[in-house]
């Protein structure tokens, strides 16, 4: 498993495939290649067919220049949904063609390699090996990662909470619509200010509006693990750090549902081209209810138990956004996802054991359903939701 660092990118939404991938291809092109006056981009599958909703030929041509061309190839099937080509020109001549696949989170595969091959810090296979060594060696979770991970990865997550809490705080103070021919309203300030009076727990829907709009718009968030799915896990956080939790507590938590991140990462797939959106916020799910199980004390069968929960109750979760855009449905599901993060910390503490399913297997499951979901409701915009019409 990676680090953490590879997890929770910092970088500017709409999405971390379509978008911080592409973005990371196109810095990798550049600088290799100084010498190349212009770039011919071929996008594929859902790159192809998503990507102007994305924004992923304007990142492109933002990074590599004006002088690219970039074709949209809605025909060729690749193995990987999300596997683009970057050919680099010296006038009329061709320099170097490179292969690409963003496989979700903003991670890249350049020719068949991770373009970051030096980021292995665990030797886990799954979330139960984790869970043995903590066990045998009497520590909680969060000190696996700090055992294991860079000596400065405490101070990195205290950064990635930071952003988190930025992202919410301009999300809530933001008015107007949001990029984009669909002309959604920005509705975290609205729905904040209408639950002013309410229970804490109710906020958390602003929380994750908030987070989620921010990242509609382009703009600073932390993929976790995910764009897409970004204002899960966050809302969540904010609301126990509201309810008195230390920052510490809550780091040390957010290192926690990193685990489950890198869980899902390794042994699934956190791309919804590849898995629909179960990947995506149905990961993000686990993430935030495993982290929430752990600040109420959990015990590791119990916290293992609530991300379980979590996922296995978006198992066959669609990827279907209207447009290409990460608006509808997307942003709402940040907000149902947060409230069922919490539902379900709260029942892995009940005495519901023993059970029967573990998290390493429905992730295992999630991983064959996503194999089995049709690739029109996997990112395409062309099955589900996104034929729907929508309300002028």
């Amino acid at each position: 498993m990676d680090s953490l660092k590879k997890l929770y990118r910092i970088g500017s939404g709409p999405s971390s495939s379509h978008t911080m991938g592409p973005e990371s291809a196109s810095v990798y092109m550049k600088n290799k290649y100084p010498q190349a006056d212009s770039f011919v981009v071929f996008l594929y599958g859902s790159l192809a067919l998503t990507g102007k909703g994305h924004l992923t030929d304007y990142i492109i041509k933002e990074t590599l220049g004006n002088n690219t061309v970039i074709h949209f190839d809605y025909e060729t099937v690749k193995k990987h949904p999300n596997t683009f080509i970057i050919e680099a020109y010296s006038g009329k001549t061709l320099i170097s063609k490179h292969e690409f696949v963003s496989i979700g989170g903003g991670e890249i595969i350049i020719d068949n390699k991770k373009l970051d091959e030096d980021y292995k810090r665990y030797d886990f296979k799954d979330f139960k090996e984790i869970c043995d060594y903590a066990k045998n060696n009497n520590i909680d979770l969060s000190e696996v990662v700090y055992r294991f991970d860079d000596k400065d990865i405490k101070e990195y997550l205290l950064n990635v909470y930071t952003i988190m809490k930025s992202s919410i705080d301009k999300g809530l103070k933001e008015t107007g619509l949001l990029p984009g021919k669909l002309k959604v309203k920005r509705k975290a300030k609205d729905i904040f200010e209408s639950l002013i009076n309410s229970d804490e727990k109710d906020k958390v829907i602003a929380y994750a509006y908030a987070v989620s709009e921010e990242n509609a718009s382009g703009n600073t968030i932390v993929t976790s693990p995910t764009c897409g799915s970004s204002g899960v896990l966050p809302a969540c956080l904010y609301y126990y750090e509201r309810k008195g939790y230390s920052i510490d507590r809550i780091i040390d938590a957010l290192a926690v549902a990193g685990l489950i991140g890198n869980t899902i990462k390794t042994n699934a797939s956190i791309s919804g081209a590849c898995s629909g959106c179960q990947a995506e916020v149905g990961a993000a799910c686990s993430m935030a209810s495993g982290a929430i199980c752990y600040l109420e004390n959990g015990t590791l069968d119990q916290i293992d138990c609530a991300a379980e929960i979590a996922m296995e109750h978006h198992l066959g979760l669609t990827c279907d956004p209207i447009d290409g855009l990460v608006q509808i449905p997307c942003i709402e599901r940040n907000a149902v996802a947060a409230l069922r993060s919490i539902d379900a910390a709260k029942m892995s503490l009940l005495p519901i054991y023993p059970e029967k399913i573990t998290f390493d297997s429905v992730v295992e499951t999630m991983l064959e359903t996503g194999k089995d979901i049709r690739e029109s409701y996997k990112e395409t915009s062309k099955g589900g939701l996104a034929l729907t019409k929508i309300k002028e």
